[in-house]
């Protein structure tokens, strides 16, 4: 593990998730590598024109709509 990786469950229309979150800086901005119960990462940044940090990746599209609201706001708390 990391020592800038997090962890924390979550629970999201009744199904349990563990996630974990490891910051990176890419182009002079954080992002966020998401691993979700363990599977593919995928990447999470601040997106100007929602006003939210929201998955990027290439998969992001496979994510339940109530996961990626969840920890876009679970990264929105850590970067305040």
């Amino acid at each position: 593990m990391s020592t800038n990786e997090m962890s924390y469950d979550l629970v999201v229309d009744k199904v349990p998730y563990l996630v974990k979150v490891t910051p990176f800086e890419f182009n002079g901005e954080t992002r966020f590598y998401v691993n979700i119960n363990g599977g593919e990462n995928h990447v999470f940044t601040w997106d100007s024109d929602v006003h939210e940090i929201r998955a990027i990746d290439d998969e992001a599209s496979v994510l339940p709509v109530g996961l990626e609201e969840e920890i876009s706001r679970e990264l929105q708390a850590l970067v305040g």
